[in-house]
């Protein structure tokens, strides 16, 4: 017989009581595990609630279909993934179990190489992994440093509600991909293109998340992917850390 886990709203109890944070951001991503990316959530949101603390709950653009293009603060979700529908069951379990907290929808997340997308663009690039990038569908990429320091922000500013917080262009997998590539060094002509909906792989296709609200209300300013991604350019991956 397997040895019997501890309970997850035991834990998180205990975790919160040791630390006795002010806020917590809750940045976890299970993708389609029910258990971690909704019920996880929902346990977090109501042992913050339980003890005052400030909740930041990172949400995804996956609770979108893609079938109105632009989206706002304002928009309900409408998912079409397994992903999407776990994300979109926590939003509204966090705002129901903890009023006060912040639910902060985000987009593609780029970093500084280490990336999901950023790896796949390097793997494509050189040959040593198959695949295509799709040309159909469209997200608005941020730059991790931007994300985190807006979530920072949230979190110290005990500000409630709903935030989106990606970047102004909205850019295709396969562009947003030659962007990376011509930052790397890399032939952006070798990245394979392919449509999203000529292949069986589901999800939204058109998905732009509009911050311009969200961008008003808070100082941290969030670069669109033709800024971070040029302001690198020509830098490698291992310069880069």
């Amino acid at each position: 017989m397997a040895p019997r886990r501890p309970s997850w709203p035991r834990r998180i109890d205990e975790v919160l009581a040791s630390v006795a944070p002010d806020a917590v951001i809750n940045a976890t991503s299970g993708q389609d595990d029910w258990a971690v990316t909704a019920d996880g959530s929902i346990r977090l949101a109501m042992a913050a609630a339980r003890r005052d603390c400030h909740l930041v709950h990172v949400s995804s653009d996956a609770v979108f279909s893609g079938s109105r293009i632009h989206y706002g603060e304002s928009c309900l979700p409408d998912p079409v993934t397994p992903y999407g529908a776990a994300k979109a069951a926590a939003e509204s379990a966090v705002r129901l179990l903890a009023p006060a907290a912040a639910v902060a929808r985000t987009s593609l997340i780029i970093g500084n190489g280490g990336s999901a997308h950023e790896r796949m663009v390097h793997n494509l690039a050189t040959g040593t992994d198959d695949g295509v990038l799709f040309t159909d569908t469209i997200r608005c990429p941020v730059h991790v440093e931007d994300l985190a320091c807006a979530l920072l922000e949230l979190a110290a500013s005990d500000r409630p509600g709903m935030f989106h917080l990606a970047g102004p262009d909205a850019l295709s997998r396969h562009d947003l991909g030659v962007l990376i590539a011509r930052r790397d060094g890399l032939d952006p002509t070798r990245l394979p293109a392919g449509r999203r909906a000529d292949s069986r792989v589901p999800g939204a296709l058109d998905v732009r998340l509009d911050s311009a609200a969200t961008q008003g209300r808070i100082a941290t300013r969030l670069r669109g992917a033709r800024e971070f991604l040029h302001a690198g350019r020509g830098r490698h991956s291992g310069d880069r850390g």
